[in-house]
């Protein structure tokens, strides 16, 4: 079974229509709220996503007040969707990883956290799926050997296939 790491990009396509919208739409309509997993941290860059499409204007602010109170109810206090609280531990590592790859230091904690996650859950048979459309954190995801989705390119056939879908 895959396990779905979103970082606060794809989270909020679930809230705002934009390109992959409707692939993260189908995500979180076929696969059990606890296979969903981001960083807590995340949660405040996906506000941020979700109020810089209201302040350009790119949503209403009835569209932004809807957004929230979804992404709260749907995510933030979902006792399902999985909160990794990245450990000091996983910090000092991804510090490495910003030296090896051209990502930040919230993709580095990401990345960082999803690999220790994907090495859990392998030893119960299972993997888990990067869900980004950031091109640098996806490529160094994929050269440390996770399995990545990002929905601005890859399609409905694919996400079935890792969705395990009929």
């Amino acid at each position: 079974m895959n396990y779905f790491w979103l970082d606060a990009n794809a989270i909020a396509k679930r809230y705002v229509v934009e390109d992959g919208t409707p692939l993260i739409n189908y995500l979180f309509t076929h696969v059990s709220a606890e296979r969903i997993i981001c960083l807590f941290d995340s949660m405040d860059e996906t506000r941020f996503v979700i109020v810089k499409k209201r302040n350009r204007t790119e949503i209403t602010v009835s569209e932004f007040n809807q957004a929230i109170q979804q992404f709260e109810v749907e995510v933030v206090n979902s006792p399902e969707v999985v909160q990794v609280h990245a450990s000091v531990n996983q910090k000092e590592a991804a510090r490495q990883l910003i030296h090896d790859y051209p990502i930040n230091s919230s993709d580095a904690y990401i990345l960082q956290c999803a690999l220790d996650k994907a090495n859990e859950l392998r030893i119960n048979g299972h993997d888990l799926i990067l869900v980004s459309n950031d091109q640098r954190l996806l490529e160094a995801a994929k050269s440390e050997g996770l399995r990545t989705f990002d929905p601005n390119i890859n399609n409905q056939t694919t996400l079935d296939i890792l969705t395990d879908a009929p």
